[in-house]
């Protein structure tokens, strides 16, 4: 039968120790250990937090960024790894789940990195990481996409937890996959983003999308967003325009927000903190009375929408390599599948 726990959640506003990730993870587990003291059973880091946001694909063009991709990929951490082991302690130490962003190194290649959400059961149980679908703009230099896979809601005993990264929010059509699995709360991690356009007001385009989700789905979400510290600007500034352009204010925000769309906390914009929201995960039932998208307010019969669960993979090996005719045959889904003759 289906839950509805009431719980406290946490969602962090804070920046990284830029490429520094024995630092960075330093950070994270102090900032849990505040959240859990708080009584936090659930706590969302920013997007990417461990430990970088690659700014200076927005402030540089590639052949002057590109020396950064060696630091940002030295950076990022393996899933599973020492990294991951240390936030699974902490989360079980905590006796919180939690949700957090990462640069992930492809396992089998030295050019590819991923924007990963490492979500963790207050167990200390790494529950599933979820790769970026389609890195945004300019991110489209550092990050590899994602796929299927990692789209799913996880059982938890705070209910049932799912989890986009940034402009992933975005997207109806990965939003809605969540919401058709269940989902009761929702975690959107972004980046503090002062490299828009002048015209772009990432406060205002992160509320929306929160509150349009929230809305819609008559779930919960938290919002954990980055902030810009002095530090980043000076590593990342390359002039005195990009230095500007980084400094730009009203660029980060981070909060919760109800199954009516509604701002449940105080807004925490620009500056490092923290903020919390009692959750009661049973005021959905009313509200989905009127709407429910993925129930009685919609015509599965009118429409319907397909994922892929069916994870990437470059290589697909098959045969046997041990049999008498000494043959290996390999097939490749992505880009031109051959067989090798025997």
């Amino acid at each position: 039968m289906i839950e509805f726990p009431a719980f406290r959640a946490a969602a962090v506003q804070a920046a990284p120790v830029f490429l520094d990730t024995p630092a960075t993870i330093d950070k994270a587990r102090a900032l849990i250990a505040t959240a859990a003291a708080e009584g936090a059973e659930l706590i969302a880091f920013p997007e990417v937090f461990v430990s970088a946001y690659p700014y200076w694909n927005w402030t540089m063009n590639p052949v002057e960024g590109g020396r950064w991709f060696e630091r940002i990929y030295r950076s990022a951490i393996d899933v599973p790894g020492p990294e991951v082991d240390v936030l699974c302690e902490a989360a079980r130490a905590a006796g919180a789940h939690i949700v957090i962003g990462a640069n992930e190194r492809d396992p089998n290649s030295t050019g590819t990195l991923y924007n990963s959400v490492l979500t963790i059961g207050s167990d200390g149980t790494l529950l599933g990481v979820h790769r970026k679908l389609m890195p945004t703009w300019a991110e489209k230099l550092t990050w590899g996409r994602g796929d299927g896979s990692s789209i799913r809601v996880h059982e938890t005993s705070i209910g049932r937890l799912g989890a986009l990264a940034c402009g992933e929010n975005t997207n109806p059509l990965a939003r809605f996959a969540l919401l058709a699995q269940g989902e009761q709360v929702h975690v959107a991690n972004y980046i503090a983003l002062p490299v828009a356009p002048h015209d772009y007001d990432m406060v205002e385009a992160i509320k929306l999308r929160a509150a349009a989700h929230s809305f819609e789905g008559k779930v919960f979400t938290v919002v954990a967003c980055s902030a810009i510290t002095d530090e980043i600007v000076e590593r990342v500034a390359h002039d005195d325009d990009s230095r500007e352009l980084l400094r730009r204010k009203h660029c980060a925000f981070s909060g919760v927000f109800g199954p009516d769309g509604r701002l449940i906390t105080s807004p925490l914009v620009d500056n490092e903190g923290i903020v919390y929201a009692d959750i009661d995960l049973a005021a959905s039932i009313s509200a989905k009375q009127m709407h429910d998208v993925v129930g009685h307010y919609n015509r599965f019969d009118v429409f319907q929408l397909l994922l892929d669960t069916t994870p990437a993979n470059g290589l697909i090996k098959t045969g046997d390599v041990a049999s008498s005719r000494g043959a290996e045959s390999f097939t490749s889904d992505s880009p031109v599948s051959a067989v090798l003759p025997s």
